[in-house]
């Protein structure tokens, strides 16, 4: 099976600015990965090229910089069906233009299906269509938000739905993005629970955040990227020391590691 992902040398430059710089990086199929790194670290133009909004440079000797599940060449709505993503820039926009922000859980769930923001008179919905999407509301637990609409749900729910959005393709990987952004304790709980009873289940999780508590127990594979580059790349426990996130986010730290998850304080 080839790997999710594999970046060779992959350089992407904004404006004068090198958001990405000879990053070389490979995420193999089940290999739950975390991407950690402080804020400008590179995170966010990784995810844009994850999902084909933007392009590596070319490399000089005809090298794919960028391959997804083993191609170098895809169309968007064909990775659709291999990747599900789920960004805070999704979540913070989805629904507000679509009927009042009044789409429905299982509306919103489907909408993966078509790329859109909720399910419109143009769009097939078949009864087998409405079943994969209350089988996606299922895998994330939330069938009793079916038809509930967004605009009326909680942080936590939504959230759920929008998972729910990305899994309905039956994806092989799923990408989240600084997933627990705005959730209080409780919802962040069950959100992490969530997502580590569907790593359980096969899909391959691609975490992406700034907070080391949130690296499931499940994860096999860390990268920490700073000012777009790879700064270290290896097992949880050989990545997540106190010396290398010291190093990574500019203060000292301490670690420690209890129920499976790691745990940082900064030191005064």
């Amino acid at each position: 099976m080839p790997p999710v992902l594999e970046l060779t040398h992959a350089t992407f430059i904004r404006g004068r600015t090198r958001a990405l710089d000879d990053v070389s990086l490979t995420i193999g199929a089940g290999e739950h990965t975390v991407i950690l790194g402080p804020n400008g670290a590179g995170k966010t133009s990784l995810i844009r090229l994850l999902t084909l909004e933007d392009r590596p440079s070319v490399l000089d000797n005809g090298t794919p910089p960028l391959r997804l599940f083993g191609r170098d060449r895809w169309d968007v709505g064909d990775l659709r069906s291999r990747l599900g993503v789920v960004t805070g820039e999704l979540d913070a926009g989805f629904g507000l233009y679509t009927s009042g922000g009044r789409v429905s859980g299982l509306d919103a769930a489907l909408s993966g299906l078509f790329g859109s923001h909720g399910v419109f008179s143009h769009h097939d919905v078949t009864p087998d269509v409405r079943a994969r999407g209350r089988e996606a509301l299922r895998r994330v637990e939330a069938p009793h938000l079916e038809t509930k609409p967004l605009n009326e749900m909680s942080a936590g729910e939504r959230r759920r739905v929008l998972i729910a959005r990305a899994l309905v393709s039956q994806p092989s990987a799923l990408v989240l993005d600084e997933p627990t952004t705005g959730l209080d304790l409780v919802a962040r709980h069950r959100f992490m629970e969530t997502v580590r009873r569907l790593a359980r289940e096969g899909t391959t999780i691609i975490l992406v955040t700034h907070h080391v508590d949130e690296i499931i127990p499940e994860t096999r594979h860390v990268v920490l990227l700073r000012e777009g580059r790879v700064a270290f790349a290896g097992t949880p426990a050989a990545a997540l020391t106190a010396e290398h996130l010291s190093d990574l986010f500019g203060a000292p730290m301490f670690v420690e590691r209890s129920g499976g998850y790691y745990h940082v304080r900064v030191e005064s």
